[in-house]
């Protein structure tokens, strides 16, 4: 089957009732998921909806078993030959703070972080420092994507102790060299944790190969439902860990005195887990093994060139990160000279049914930095095609037509950085103009409020 006969596996890309049809370009920040992943949550609840682990009956022995089964799924799609190297949590935000505060840090140590990091490898390390006494490092990326490995070995020289990267860029797509970056790593002492969310859902890893200590990856972004994350730890490393949370499930046995912990993953799992999601989770592996990887990345390139060459003669559009499609292929970010980022989201979900990501998507240092108030982001995925770029061409086209550039500041355009005084509200630069700016397409349905979630 090819990849233009998958659409029909996702439900959420039905035609309507009123004869539309949703153009899903938000994949970065939660893929859609397909109905082999829904059926293998229903039949959880319809068929076995026991506790694993505890009972002795069918119900607890079948969710023991396919939960395992999702274990050893992601073991072979991260490329971990130990399935017990596999922690169920409930998205990398946590698998990040397992690591980041299972460490038994000393004050003074470092650790190394990169200058555009989403806030759940930032927030953490902020809250360390205070508590704990560690210093943050920061190793600046280029715009370009170009890796500066000069800058790298000189910020290990300082003494690491863990380095804590994004694999890809959820603010532009650009990608970093693992191997190169984990080689350094150890050859200076430190440990490696690499954020796999917008890398993990495109292509198999070998993680074992690379070297890499600890990878975090959110269910959510590779088919699979919601509450659903993974930790991917090198069996040593793993063990060193402190669990954030104890009680049923983590122990071998315990006593009104002292109790003893489960081995590694089990002491990380605490309590009744989400089972119909797991589940789901090994369904939604279970689909990307039966894909060809190579073709998956062909298509986000294609669909990426396509926009990107569109807007070349757009002077108004200004796209970040790396300039060749193929270096950030499942993202094109871009800002709107003289509109607001989350005012042109709301124009083409109303007028053209496209679905992109606006606001600074949750590397507000970044943004702050700069004083760029936002921007647009369009993420392709395996169910994307040449139609859903055309609608996202054709309506950032009319969006331009309808709201003329008059008294743009740098916040909009991209250009000339500036320090922010502070967060900006939605809907600001030419908010008012786009609002009147009926797109001739309406979706036909009334204005949402200006949205600025996170990843």
């Amino acid at each position: 089957m090819s990849l233009d006969d998958r659409r029909t596996d996702f439900p959420a890309l039905r035609e309507r009732p009123e004869g539309t049809t949703p153009v899903y370009l938000d994949s970065a920040c939660m893929s859609l998921v397909p109905q082999s992943v829904i059926d293998a949550m229903e039949e959880y609840y319809r068929d076995f909806p026991g506790c694993g682990g505890r009972s002795l009956h069918r119900f607890a022995e079948e969710v023991g078993r396919r939960y395992e089964a999702s274990r050893t799924a992601f073991a072979r799609r991260l490329g971990r030959s130990d399935p017990h190297s596999i922690v169920f949590l409930r998205n990398s935000t946590e698998a990040i703070n397992l690591v980041a505060q299972g460490l038994a840090w000393k004050p003074g140590e470092r650790v190394l972080i990169s200058d555009r990091e989403h806030n759940s490898n930032l927030i953490v390390w902020q809250r360390l420092v205070k508590e704990r006494g560690i210093r943050i490092e920061i190793l600046p990326l280029s715009d370009s994507g170009e890796f500066d490995s000069e800058a790298l070995e000189e910020r290990l020289g300082r003494g690491i102790r863990l380095l804590s990267l994004f694999q890809t860029s959820n603010l532009d797509g650009q990608s970093l060299p693992v191997r190169e970056i984990t080689e350094r790593a150890h050859d200076h002492g430190a440990l490696v944790l690499f954020d796999g969310c917008q890398a993990a859902p495109h292509e198999p890893l070998e993680l074992d190969r690379l070297g890499v200590d600890f990878y975090a990856v959110s269910g959510h972004k590779m088919l699979g439902p919601t509450g659903t994350g993974i930790l991917a730890a090198s069996p040593g490393p793993l063990a060193t860990l402190r669990p954030l949370v104890v009680g049923g499930e983590t122990v071998e046995w315990s006593t009104l005195t002292d109790h003893e912990l489960r081995p590694p993953p089990f002491r990380f799992e605490a309590g009744l887990q989400n089972y119909a999601g797991v589940i789901g989770a090994g369904a939604a592996i279970a689909y990307l093994a039966r894909l060809d990887p190579h073709e998956m990345r062909a298509r986000e390139v294609e669909l990426n060139r396509r926009f990107t060459d569109a807007m070349a003669d757009e002077p108004r559009v200004h796209l970040l990160g790396p300039t060749d499609p193929a270096r950030r292929p499942s993202i094109a970010a871009f800002t709107l000279a003289g509109v607001d980022a989350h005012d042109a989201a709301l124009f083409l979900d109303e007028g053209y049914h496209v679905m992109v990501r606006s606001g600074r998507h949750c590397v507000h240092s970044w943004y702050a930095e700069r004083g760029i108030p936002g921007n647009v982001r369009a993420s392709f995925y395996l169910y994307n095609g040449t139609a859903d770029v055309d609608a996202l061409i054709a309506g950032v086209r009319e969006l331009l037509e309808r709201v003329p550039l008059s008294g743009t500041s740098a916040a909009t355009t991209g250009s000339s950085p500036r320090r922010a005084s502070g967060p900006r509200r939605a809907a600001g630069s030419r908010g008012a103009a786009v609002r009147s700016a009926r797109p001739r397409h309406r979706g036909g349905r009334g204005r949402a409020g200006s949205a600025g979630g996170s990843d």
